[in-house]
């Protein structure tokens, strides 16, 4: 019986030894580490088919969707790269962006209308593709990216009159206006409403009218109470020339001042309340009432490359390794970023003479009487 045992345990190991070892199988694989955090190949692909899905419903397609999804892969490490480290200088600054999230939140929440939190949840996870926790922690991510360059670089960006002036008089035909009224709107519906209702949604309109004239923020006001489109932008509607408006609409804001608030106006759709945002005259738009557009058109060139200044000197002062076949297309100059992969570190040796050498000096060093001491040849010591 034994024998009959030791010949199937021989051979099925032999037949064992015949066969090649399964292939492995890469799931995911880090491709850059960034201080203490990771870039993972698995991470880069779902944000290639996100960015790709984002392209398509924007209606690119074809060879402007192949230029856009070959720039974004080209760029992409760079991208994750610059956000990590500005993420992480944002907490090494200790920007808090608690509050910001926390107002996001109560927006989105607002706008989906859902008061149950596993409801919210659940429309935030179809919404964005994520786990709700993922989706607040990107969110928290973005906001402090964006104070991190505002604090660190855009506030050491200045734009002088003079470059505004300048600007101005060498595109002035494009500051040429028609005349329009910038309006922003609260609705309070009553379509589906009986009389009961719709004196009550009349009542209300009154009240928040009266609170806007008084001072209260109209787009505070419109984001909450508002059942318009338009009140998660704090109502407002945008521009109008004359002829974009009906009579009645006309007649009710055309010649108020900048900042003035209409009485509720009984439409089909409810009572709308309107606030004055601007009025632009036709012609040459003033210097002065276009100094901040100006402003904003300078500032991104000058932006941009102190940007990228500034992620430059975070890759010098960073940890920062990248694998072969990635390319880190914002990478600092001379920086040596080579992978190490700690299965091919090799650890320190030590020559045998030097081994010897250490015990040697170890016995001697007890042959040597401390200050205050003699020692005898036993290592036996005795106070002077």
């Amino acid at each position: 019986m034994r024998v009959v045992l030791f010949l199937l345990v021989t051979g099925f190991l032999a037949l064992a030894a015949d066969i090649p070892p399964p292939t492995p199988i890469v799931v995911d694989q880090i491709i850059a580490k960034v201080n203490g955090d990771i870039v993972s190949q698995d991470e880069m692909q779902r944000m290639i088919r996100e960015r790709t899905q984002e392209l398509k419903a924007q209606g690119a397609s074809g060879v402007q969707l192949q230029h856009a999804i070959e720039d974004l892969e080209k760029n992409l490490l760079r991208d994750r790269i610059d956000q990590l480290l500005l993420v992480q200088k944002g907490k090494e600054l200790n920007i808090n962006v608690d509050s910001e999230i926390s107002k996001y939140i109560a927006s989105l929440r607002r706008q989906s209308g859902l008061t149950d939190e596993e409801k919210f949840r659940d429309y935030v996870r179809q919404q964005s593709g994520m786990s709700y926790e993922d989706f607040t922690a990107e969110a928290k991510n973005s906001a402090l990216t964006r104070e991190v360059v505002s604090s660190e670089v855009g506030r050491h960006i200045h734009i002088s009159d003079k470059e505004i002036a300048d600007y101005y008089n060498a595109h002035q035909k494009d500051f040429i206006r028609d005349e329009k009224v910038y309006l922003s709107e609260i609705l309070i519906s009553i379509q589906g409403k009986d009389a009961a209702q719709i004196a009550a949604a009349e009542k209300k309109a009154n009240q928040l009218a009266d609170d806007a004239t008084k001072g209260q923020r109209f787009p505070d006001l419109a984001r909450d109470n508002s059942d318009a489109a338009t009140a998660k932008d704090g109502g407002s509607l945008g521009g109008y020339k004359k002829e974009d408006l009906s009579k009645e609409i006309i007649a009710a804001v055309w010649t108020l001042p900048k900042g003035a608030v209409t009485k509720p106006m009984k439409l089909p759709t409810g009572f709308e309340i309107f606030k004055v945002d601007d009025h632009t005259k036709q012609g040459l738009a003033p210097l002065e009432d276009i100094k901040s557009e100006i402003e904003s058109v300078l500032y991104g060139p000058k932006m941009q490359p102190k940007v990228r200044e500034y992620l430059t000197s975070l890759r010098l002062q960073a940890f920062l390794q990248v694998k072969p076949g990635f390319v880190d297309t914002g990478a600092a100059p001379g920086m040596d970023t080579k992978w190490q992969d700690p299965a091919v570190l090799k650890p320190d040796t030590v020559k045998k003479a030097e081994v010897e050498q250490k015990q040697r000096m170890k016995r001697l060093l007890w042959t040597i009487p401390v200050p205050g001491t003699s020692v005898d040849v036993q290592g036996k010591s005795s106070s002077r």
